[in-house]
């Protein structure tokens, strides 16, 4: 007899929303690399955020929904003069901070970018600490900010090092919206069951395809998603703390839950064969491991796994520079998720476009010797058509090494080699880069230069005065960390 019922048993809260939820509520943050990669990584966003104000594309994204709008202790959007409710205003900082795709990465089984998870801890810290100090108490400190990106990096890290979103079709800012529901709401206030209720809507949520980042659909939908995700996150936090009930089996609920609709491959009457089914993977314990780890981008606003290959490519420059005509052919040799996500060929239709296509992001440095976010304009690109010439030109080819090194938590490479060669038979060397200047194998060399980039960017849009204050207070882990969230928010605005 076939059943003509379901049991109505409500389930305990799914186990990997317990974990999130126990981690953030109850782990202290103690480890000093990670404070410091925090610091480091606040400040690099931050910068790529003001940089990104110089394009109008983005900016008109900005502002409150209604013009005029006049919030009661609105959270503030850097380098504006933007007053928002916290929602909007995480909308905002989200989007300023990705647009440009400058600042740091998590590779993995999925990918991603951590810190757009500071649109909303910017937004809801300075929104309830501005209330705060109106009631007369104590407002949150940037030491506050720093163990909530921690905590936030290590949810969207931790998830995404054996979870392959991107293999079902969806967007990495699922996971950006589960990390900054779970780290807003405790800024909220949220005890344990407010807690679970917000992962619970988080996950259950309709979920962002991928299709915007890939071709022949790339476009600018990928600088403001992230933006999107974390001022979602926003908005469920507070519905979850205003009491509303969760949804325990958001996750394994036969049929109806994220693995069996989202996560599993499916025939197309949806009956689910046990080995297609498809549940997380969590390898390792909540900690510190992603913020300590975490990749800068620092010498290029290119997509990650392509960072390594326009440092080749600039090294090659000297030597192809005055023999463009004489290429015969460029030999780019990577990793697979490269290949899969970055290697393009065809037309390509705007700046989004451009920023995602290895082989775009190798040509202009081979024949600029240089690669700015600039490089990516229509006019730019339009004034040069040699740029496409050359990508012509060129060959992709996996090295397994690359491929498996990549995804080894001792090494987590992002491999590129490049060679050129010419029409008469010669050749230059195959100049290969493993890990790029923002890895943690190369800290040493990179944070002077990620500290320079900060200023760079932070003159783009304030006065000298202005940006020595902004630098002061950034540098000194101890003055930041004892910083109010008013105070130091105050200094970005204009």
């Amino acid at each position: 007899m076939s059943a003509t019922f379901d049991l109505n048993e409500r389930p305990d809260y799914d186990d990997v929303l317990q974990k999130i939820a126990d981690y953030v509520l109850n782990d202290q943050v103690d480890s000093l690399e990670a404070l410091d990669t925090a610091r480091n990584c606040l400040m690099d966003t931050l910068g790529c955020g003001i940089l990104a104000l110089r394009f109008p594309e983005c900016t008109k994204h900005l502002g409150p929904i209604v013009e005029g709008t006049v919030v009661p202790h609105g959270a503030r959007v850097p380098g504006t003069s933007f007053r928002l409710d916290p929602v909007k205003a995480a909308w905002d900082i989200g989007c300023i901070i990705r647009w440009l795709d400058y600042n740091d990465t998590w590779l993995a089984a999925e990918w991603g970018h951590p810190s757009d998870n500071l649109g909303g801890i910017l937004a809801v810290a300075d929104h309830l600490s501005q209330k705060r100090q109106a009631e007369g108490q104590a407002p949150l400190t940037m030491r506050d900010v720093l163990e909530s990106m921690i905590m936030a990096h290590e949810i969207q890290g931790v998830l995404a090092l054996e979870n392959s979103f991107n293999r079902v079709g969806l967007d990495h800012v699922v996971l950006v919206k589960v990390a900054s529901t779970a780290v807003t709401a405790k800024l909220m206030g949220a005890n344990r069951e407010q807690m679970l209720s917000a992962l619970s809507h988080a996950w259950v949520d309709g979920q962002a395809l991928r299709t915007y980042r890939h071709a022949p659909n790339a476009g600018s939908r990928k600088s403001w998603a992230a933006g999107d995700a974390t001022s979602r996150a926003v908005r469920l936090a507070d519905i979850a703390m205003r009491g509303e009930m969760g949804i325990p089996g958001v996750l394994t609920a036969p049929q109806w839950g994220f693995y069996d609709v989202l996560f599993s491959k499916t025939n197309k009457d949806q009956k689910l064969k046990p080995e297609d089914q498809r549940q997380f993977s969590l390898p390792q314990d909540f900690g510190s491991y992603v913020m300590e780890n975490i990749l800068f981008k620092i010498s290029f606003p290119a997509e990650f796994h392509a960072q390594t290959a326009a440092e080749a490519a600039v090294t090659l420059h000297p030597q192809v520079k005055d023999r463009l005509d004489e290429i015969d052919r460029v030999v780019i040799t990577t990793h697979e998720s490269a290949i899969r996500i970055i290697s393009k060929v065809g037309k390509l239709a705007n700046a989004a476009d451009r920023d995602h296509c290895l082989q775009y992001m190798t040509a202009v440095p081979l024949i600029f010797g240089a690669l700015t976010a600039d490089h990516y304009e229509d006019a730019f690109h339009q004034a040069h058509p040699e740029i496409d010439d050359l990508r012509d030109k060129m060959e992709i080819v996996e090295e397994p090494r690359y491929t498996r090194e990549y995804l080894e938590a001792d090494k987590r490479s992002i491999a590129n080699a490049i060679q050129v060669f010419f029409k008469d038979g010669s050749k230059t060397e195959q100049v290969a880069v493993e890990y790029p200047i923002g890895h943690r194998r190369r800290r040493k060399e990179g944070i002077p230069l990620l500290k320079e980039k900060f200023r760079a960017n932070l003159e783009t849009r304030f006065p000298k005065g202005r940006c020595d204050a902004i630098v002061d207070r950034c540098i000194d882990q101890k003055v930041l960390e004892g910083t109010s969230v008013p105070d130091f928010m105050a200094l970005f605005m204009i």
